[in-house]
């Protein structure tokens, strides 16, 4: 078998380390009360809508919540929730 036949995987990640979910959402949370924002209303705002607007740039916040798909997102969130409250 010709090598070049077999199927190369890419996987692109920034700085070759994948941000969890929780990370983000955390860091998300301090940029946005950093800049005055009601982060709570904001993350429930992109969550709902999918609209990055609801994110600033600041600290990069609204690339690094761009990398996690929207339901990882809330996924995370409702993980956290239940396991806190049963």
């Amino acid at each position: 078998m010709n090598p070049m036949d077999k199927t190369m995987k890419f996987d692109v990640k920034a700085d070759g380390v994948e941000t969890s979910p929780k990370e983000v959402l955390l860091a998300v949370y301090d940029a946005l009360q950093e800049k005055g924002y009601n982060p709570i209303n904001q993350i429930v705002g992109y969550l709902l809508s999918g609209d990055p607007a609801f994110i600033p740039r600041h600290n990069n916040a609204r690339s690094l919540i761009r990398k996690r798909e929207r339901d990882e997102l809330i996924e995370e969130l409702v993980r956290f929730y239940l396991q806190h409250h049963k």
